[in-house]
């Protein structure tokens, strides 16, 4: 069995933070032993455009599983600019 969908990561409001984390659950079959992806959206999200899903210095990684509950989705600023703030769009899947 495996799984994908989307969800949001939130940096919070302005000036917001270099990293932020979501979880996702309802993941009844996941494993220990699977393998997890997450990636960011171009899509527009309540607070950013779908460009600014492109073009931001974002980095974006699955782990964390937690078997037949789900994982942990973290969001980085790879940029030495500083923070993000808001909700950004983020696909996952698993197998």
């Amino acid at each position: 069995m495996s799984a994908t969908g989307q969800t949001t990561v939130n940096f919070g409001a302005v000036p917001g933070s270099s990293s932020a984390k979501t979880t996702v659950t309802g993941q009844g079959g996941i494993l220990a032993s699977s393998l997890v992806e997450a990636w960011i959206n171009y899509a527009d999200s309540a607070d950013h455009s779908a460009d600014e899903h492109a073009a931001e210095q974002l980095r974006v990684v699955a782990g964390n599983i937690v078997p037949g509950v789900g994982f942990d989705i973290v969001m980085t600023v790879t940029d030495s600019v500083g923070g993000q703030y808001g909700l950004w769009n983020v696909n996952w899947a698993w197998l």
